[in-house]
């Protein structure tokens, strides 16, 4: 299941597009502070996807019965572009456990190709749990896969949810070919092409760069 949040009309098509327009990307703080927001309507949007049980608020006044998030997910992000991304998430989700996993792009000797490499990975046991892996981008999917077969060495989760501000249908393809059928995407915008260099367009640029600098 692929859930587009851009195609409804609404405030979050400001703040991506804020973070496509090239005549902002000189302002880091705002860039930032968009990929927090997204990621907190992300959180809510997912939110109405988890289990909830009936629980019994005491007030000042009396009594209620509720229905609040049986388990809070596990937020597992790719640094470093998704650490913004992440923020926001953990804004709404403020008793979830994360995770990081440090996933890179290594370029081989032609430059037109690249093998992706995981180096670190620190994650709560996920045995039963729900998943959602934060990534702002979701161009080839080679990067999600190795990050999830990373992650599932502390267990099996209860469903996985991929999180990606933008995405290409060749990265959710991939995704769902190495991904268990309780995988369920939730994307910004699905944008049609990719350079030579795996970047996608029209997209917005390199995530991490316009975060917090040129590596």
């Amino acid at each position: 299941m692929i859930h587009e949040l851009g195609k409804a009309n609404s405030i979050f098509n400001q703040f991506l597009g804020e973070l496509r327009d090239e005549s902002q990307h000189h302002d880091r703080l705002r860039f930032r502070n968009n990929l927090q927001r997204l990621g907190e309507i992300f959180a809510y949007e997912i939110s109405k996807d988890l289990d909830y049980v009936a629980k019994d608020i005491v007030t000042p006044l009396g009594e209620v019965t509720m229905r609040m998030p049986g388990q809070f997910p596990v937020l597992a992000t790719v640094l470093r572009a998704g650490v913004p991304f992440h923020s926001g998430f953990l804004n709404y989700f403020d008793r979830s456990d994360s995770a990081f996993v440090s996933a890179f792009r290594k370029r081989l000797a032609n430059d037109e190709d690249f093998k992706v490499e995981v180096e670190y990975m620190s994650s709560p046991d996920l045995e039963g749990k729900e998943l959602i892996i934060v990534d702002p981008m979701l161009a080839t999917g080679r990067s999600m896969v190795l990050v999830y077969r990373d992650l599932i060495k502390k267990g099996k989760p209860k469903n996985i949810h991929i999180a990606a501000v933008l995405a290409t249908k060749e990265g959710i393809d991939n995704v769902r070919k190495n991904l268990p059928p309780n995988t369920k995407f939730w994307v910004g915008a699905i944008d049609d092409e990719l350079t030579a260099q795996s970047y996608i367009v029209p997209g917005l640029g390199d995530a991490g760069d316009l975060s917090y600098g040129k590596k």
